[in-house]
């Protein structure tokens, strides 16, 4: 019988390909994922966000990464902007400044700035203002990190780059919009009782009253002795002040603590012609 070279073949190329394929051994193990950043929030939780937080002046750069120094006229006390109800305020330069701002998107737009006009003598400080205001008018690319220490970034066109870190509001840390009250300080402060600080000496404070005209109305009362502090408040001995503060509620307060905190506003009048 004749056996075709075909029938031949076939076992010979089967016992071949059977001899060359091998077991495949253990996958690998994956490498593990490095942690992803922060989730950027987006356009309505930053609007959200930016008012919660005093926003302090870390760093400034321009596009080729030069430290801009002229940013940093006060060590001490770095730029800082506040957001409230689509207003900008700018503090810690020569002169208070603000403008309107919006937020579309990942850009800021900040309208013209006004400010005060008072003159420094220090002219780096006076130079301050200037250098701030030309680069935070118009559209600017804008980035938030959220976290214990949020970060916010803010790119005008020019290519500077400035890094603010957020510290949180007295409305934040509070856990509410405080109640305004203008409080004027008398020049001296005088022994009280207190048992738990001997030889204490309180400031002397008495409430004071406005109409929506910024007119003194009413009598003030006597002043009394003032046991709490006044976050943003340094009293000196012999000058009078009359201070815009918030007062928030504490909770879960001490049994020895007051259940109200106080916050500088701001300086409404100050008078040093009382003598210590």
């Amino acid at each position: 019988m004749r056996i075709s070279s075909l029938a031949l073949l076939l076992p010979i190329a089967l016992a071949a390909c059977t001899g060359t394929m091998s077991t495949p051994g253990p996958a690998a193990p994956a490498a593990p994922e490095p942690p992803a950043p922060p989730a950027a929030p987006a356009a309505p939780e930053i609007a959200a966000e930016l008012p919660r937080f005093h926003w302090r002046l870390q760093e400034a750069t321009t596009a080729d990464g030069t430290r801009i120094e002229a940013l940093f006229a006060r060590a001490d006390k770095p730029v800082q902007l506040d957001f409230d109800k689509g207003r900008l305020a700018v503090s810690n330069t020569c002169n208070r400044m603000g403008g309107s701002y919006a937020i579309a998107g990942g850009t800021l737009t900040v309208g013209r700035m006004a400010s005060t006009m008072m003159a420094c003598a220090d002219a780096k400080l006076m130079a301050l203002d200037g250098e701030v205001g030309k680069r935070l008018e118009g559209a600017l690319s804008l980035a938030l990190v959220a976290g214990e220490t949020p970060q916010l970034t803010l790119g005008n066109t020019v290519g500077d780059r400035l890094v603010f870190a957020g510290t949180p509001t007295a409305a934040t840390r509070y856990g509410g919009p405080g109640e305004r009250m203008f409080l004027e300080v008398a020049a001296q402060t005088k022994p009280c009782s207190h048992p738990l600080i001997p030889d204490m000496q309180c400031l002397q404070v008495r409430e004071l009253a406005y109409d929506d005209h910024g007119l003194k109305v009413g009598t003030p009362g006597a002043f009394g002795n003032f046991y709490d502090s006044i976050d943003g408040y340094t009293h000196e001995p012999g000058v009078r002040n009359v201070l815009r503060v918030q007062r928030y509620t504490r909770r879960d307060v001490p049994a020895d603590a007051s259940k109200y905190a106080y916050v500088l506003d701001m300086v409404v009048e100050s008078d040093a012609s009382a003598t210590p």
